[in-house]
């Protein structure tokens, strides 16, 4: 795939895994529109593109729970480079406690951004990409939260999980357009996103969850210290979008958690066979998948 000259929308760049993700794409010969929410990380980034002689990203301040703003956002791309054609929905926050104690405040924040601010970047930006007529590639970064929970992240890892169902489903819409879907779950990255309870906005400041102890915090937030560099998970999300993989893995520690994944969902199923009927309902599912990934538009009567 040669990316010269195509327009990306990249959200949560000014930092982390975004960054890592822009610096790729650069490198690959794309244009970049950046969104972000620090002056000084962008100022950082900035440089990054000066000091390589690169054509400056247009830089976009949003929240990407603001619906109106992201609209906005997606009106100012094609403003300034006529097109787009790859939309990254990357921004997110990651924010743990105990599921059991969490507040409607909590839910709200954590679902609006990790699923709420990828939902409002397919509604801001599918009808620009589709409107080019050339194709391009949706990027939804989830985490290896989407297939693995854990006793503190309840809220996080069902945010994830959407995203994971959503972006599966997605791709079977937009392939008749020529527009790949990939979902990409990372693990452990060197970002600071285990500080995101730091940020939490005023809004959403009643918590079920007991007050931050930053010390704490900061502890549990070096161990991301340990995490690949953004730099080569950016490099190996540009290597699966350009294979058009419905799935990124960045990470190869996982083997023994699929496998029993794998193991733990087949011994769940029922010893006994299934009546044809019903045999054949999930015949045609199936069959209407692969044909969706082919390139058809799936309707109701397909499935039936």
């Amino acid at each position: 795939m040669d990316w010269t000259g195509k327009v990306a929308f990249i959200t949560g760049a000014g930092t982390g895994i975004g960054f890592g993700i822009a610096r790729a794409f650069s490198d690959a010969g794309m244009r970049l529109a950046l969104s972000y929410r620090d002056e000084a990380q962008r100022a950082r980034c900035d440089a990054w593109f000066a000091q390589r002689g690169r054509e400056a990203p247009l830089w976009i301040r949003l929240d990407v729970t603001d619906r109106p703003a992201f609209a906005d956002a997606a009106d100012k791309v094609i403003d300034h480079f006529g097109k787009c054609h790859v939309l990254v929905n990357n921004a997110g926050v990651s924010v743990f406690g105990p599921t059991d104690e969490a507040s409607h405040a909590d839910y709200d924040w954590i679902m609006g951004v990790n699923f709420g601010g990828v939902a409002n970047g397919l509604v801001a930006f599918l009808p620009k990409i589709k409107a080019t007529g050339e194709g391009g590639h949706v990027v939804n970064v989830a985490s290896m939260a989407a297939y693995l929970s854990g006793p503190q992240a309840g809220i996080y890892t069902a945010s994830k999980f959407a995203v994971r169902g959503l972006t599966e489903s997605l791709r079977y819409n937009l392939a008749p357009h020529g527009i790949g879907v990939s979902l990409v779950c990372p693990a452990l990255v060197a970002t600071d996103a285990g500080l995101s309870a730091l940020k939490r906005p005023a809004r959403f400041g009643e918590s079920g969850f007991a007050p931050v102890d930053e010390a704490e915090l900061r502890h549990f937030a070096s161990a991301f210290s340990n995490g690949m560099d953004p730099l080569e998970a950016g490099e190996k999300i540009l290597r699966g979008v350009s294979e058009n993989r419905g799935l990124i893995f960045t990470h190869p520690e996982f083997a023994e958690d699929f496998k029993d994944i794998y193991e733990t969902s087949l011994a769940a199923l029922p010893n006994e066979e299934a009546p044809p009927e019903r045999l054949e309902i999930e015949r045609k599912r199936r069959a209407a998948n692969k044909a969706a990934l082919a390139g058809a538009r799936i309707n109701l009567a397909d499935l039936t």
